[in-house]
């Protein structure tokens, strides 16, 4: 799809709204999101265009293809779409624990240090703790807010003390909470 600079814009303004209205806001443009956090594709583009935001079916598989965080989930019918993880309202997206890699990271300004050493990682406002399989993203994410700080989460101990895992579509490792230790 060859867009114009003024069309790119466009998209990737409706884009940065699809993550907020699919993650924490869908009142917004006056969706309801099934409780596995999916909506129809034309209920969505017709809110979209009740809003003033109108974009078309090939503007959505833009978004969704070139999000650079992959942020979001097309249903194999191409007929629902969702927010792959980061929400903020209760979704089940239905994922089953399974096995991380022996480390996982997890990004955050260095501000944030001495509540996680007391805390630990907490989800806050999120259902999860999110957490990436490199380092490089981790200093990506955690630099978002200040200084980033990365912490290197040894999966293998807090495994054996009871703690699933589970892979979001886009790649994002989720769980519920990390202790200070």
């Amino acid at each position: 799809m060859e867009l114009t600079n003024k069309e790119k814009k466009h998209l990737q303004s409706v884009s940065r709204l699809l993550a907020k209205v699919l993650r924490h806001t869908p009142d917004e443009l006056g969706v309801t999101l099934d409780a596995h956090g999916w909506v129809s594709v034309p209920t969505l583009l017709k809110a979209l265009d009740g809003k003033g935001r109108k974009i078309s079916l090939e503007g959505l598989y833009w978004i969704v293809e070139t999000s650079s965080k992959k942020r979001f989930t097309l249903a194999p019918d191409g007929q629902r779409i969702r927010a792959a993880q980061g929400h903020s309202i209760n979704v089940d997206l239905t994922l089953r624990a399974i096995t991380p890699p022996d480390f996982l990271f997890h990004g955050t300004a260095a501000h944030n240090i001495d509540a996680i050493r007391n805390q630990g990682l907490i989800a806050g406002q999120r259902q999860h703790v999110h957490l990436s399989a490199n380092r490089a993203t981790a200093t990506q994410v955690g630099a978002r807010h200040g200084a980033p700080v990365v912490l290197t989460i040894d999966t293998s101990a807090m495994i054996t003390v009871g703690l699933a895992f589970y892979q979001a579509d886009n790649g994002v490792w989720l769980t519920d909470h990390i202790a200070p230790h």
